[in-house]
């Protein structure tokens, strides 16, 4: 039998993680290397993860920020972007799947534990669609469909 206790996992809203990136030194102007990274995570992990997620999700948006456009909205591409929401859902027991686009809209179905959850109302438009307008601004809502 382990005696480790286990931490339930809470969430953050954004100004909490901004303030936490602040207190953690993640820096929005100074570009890490690899090599600096790989020396910040044998101190700091945590810090090191933060900063290599944030600079990744820069990185892959670099071309339409450059010139102010917003990145097609394609299927595949909207199916990378609900995986970042599907992980959080997933922590919780719950899912997401994508059923369509039209127009400006996202239809997904939650699924799992979010099926009759009070709070997946809430995920949906505090996470599900935060996380796919940081990409897709054009996006106007992301709807749940039964």
């Amino acid at each position: 039998m382990s005696t480790e206790k286990t931490m339930p996992i809470r969430r953050f809203s954004a100004e909490e993680l901004t303030r936490r990136n602040v207190e953690m030194g993640v820096d929005d102007i100074r570009w890490y290397e690899e090599d600096e990274l790989d020396e910040l995570e044998a101190s700091d992990p945590l810090l090191a993860a933060r900063i290599a997620q944030r600079q990744a999700r820069i990185e892959k948006l670099k071309p339409y920020a450059a010139n102010g456009i917003a990145p097609p909205m394609t299927p595949e591409a909207l199916t990378d972007v609900l995986e970042e929401a599907r992980a959080v859902l997933l922590r919780d027991g719950g899912d997401l799947e994508l059923v369509e686009i039209r127009d400006t809209v996202v239809r997904v179905r939650l699924k799992g534990a979010c099926v009759g959850c009070p709070n997946s109302v809430l995920d949906l438009k505090n996470v599900v669609e935060k996380i796919v307008r940081r990409t897709f601004p054009q996006v106007t809502a992301v709807q749940n469909v039964y």
